[in-house]
């Protein structure tokens, strides 16, 4: 498992440099890059949910990480017929020296550790307590009783929500400021906390919805607005990230934000610990996800953090995204051209 996710990881960091250096490249195209990305990851966990239940089936567990090999694979032949220039004379030890101090020129800039911040507070603050959810799901006594077979389906239905999500940015909200969008999905994120609220005091049945079908429609509504705010925040990633760095740079920031969910999953084990909240009592379960939902209302007094640039125009200053050296070097081209015509005269 350990080899697998190192694996994956440097494969992910390669695509997420490329795709970074193309955001850069064409600031118009960032946002529909990342919404390619996302709905390729979407349809291929929507699809890896799918056929995962079937193929144990057929060909056992065994046979399933056999077939795995050939996804990795897949990945070994991609980057074979990726093309890109050769890079003679690599200095190692240089590039990395300057590679780092260029993450530490753009870390301390104002508009990227800022950003940066935000996005861990809104993470950390969105306290996780799914393992509370997960055991009441199958609880006999004071929950639906799932099986756990079921709440892995109804959890993998989420990815149409991932889908949707993907599909509502890239149509209608890629074009609107951050600061605007990180307010309206944070507001969503909050209130789609609600539906737990409601299945956890059982006010669902009382409406005549069935525990099945509202569980399956909070987990599509749930994951779409988690795949909105992502969306965002991926765009912004891209755009904090300087030339040349753009992997290394863009994968701290995503520690950053896996650092906020550590310490959301270690914040929302705490409060159920407090307030009691086992595999097998649930008393106090309601009161965790009420605090829960009131605690991703507290990142919008942070936004004023995030920048108030649009997603397509908003860009770093040009010491920060390494322009300097090509702009200097053109001038001195139109300088050096200028000199020559001068003497020809």
């Amino acid at each position: 498992m350990t080899i697998s996710s190192a694996a994956m990881a440097i494969a992910d960091v390669t695509i997420d440099a490329c795709t970074t250096y193309n955001s850069n490249k064409h600031p118009s195209l960032a946002s529909d890059m990342q919404s390619l990305c996302s709905l390729s990851y979407s349809i291929g966990e929507l699809l890896g949910f799918f056929m995962s239940g079937i193929l144990v089936h057929l060909v056992g567990s065994k046979g399933v990480f056999g077939l795995l090999t050939f996804t990795f694979a897949l990945v070994s032949v991609v980057g074979v017929l990726f093309s890109e220039p050769r890079v003679h004379g690599f200095s190692f030890k240089q590039n990395f020296t300057n590679a780092m101090k260029a993450m530490w020129r753009t870390i301390k800039c104002s508009d990227v550790w800022q950003p940066s911040l935000y996005m861990f507070i809104t993470r950390a603050l969105g306290l996780d307590i799914k393992e509370g959810l997960f055991y009441w799901f199958t609880d006999s006594k004071d929950g639906p009783l799932f099986a756990q077979e079921t709440v892995g389906f109804i959890l993998s239905i989420g990815s149409i929500g991932s889908i949707l999500g993907v599909l509502l940015y890239n149509l209608r909200l890629k074009d609107h400021p951050f600061r605007k969008l990180f307010l309206w999905t944070q507001l969503l994120f909050a209130l789609s906390g609600m539906f737990d609220l409601i299945l956890v005091l059982r006010l669902n049945l009382k409406f005549g919805l069935p525990d099945y079908l509202f569980i399956v429609v909070d987990g599509i509504v749930s994951k779409m607005i988690i795949r909105l705010t992502w969306m965002v925040i991926f765009v912004l990633n891209t755009k904090l990230c300087p030339h040349g760095i753009e992997g290394t740079f863009f994968a701290l920031l995503m520690s950053i934000d896996n650092a906020g969910l550590m310490t959301s999953s270690w914040l929302g084990g705490k409060m159920l610990h407090v307030l009691k909240v086992t595999r097998t009592e649930f008393g106090n379960l309601w009161l965790a996800v009420l605090v829960r939902n009131v605690m991703r209302l507290l990142p919008i007094c942070f936004l004023f953090l995030v920048p108030q640039g649009d997603q397509n125009t908003f860009k770093l200053p040009a010491e920060i995204m390494g322009e300097d050296s090509e702009e200097e070097g053109t001038r001195n081209l139109e300088l050096a051209s200028l000199v020559d015509y001068v003497d020809r005269s």
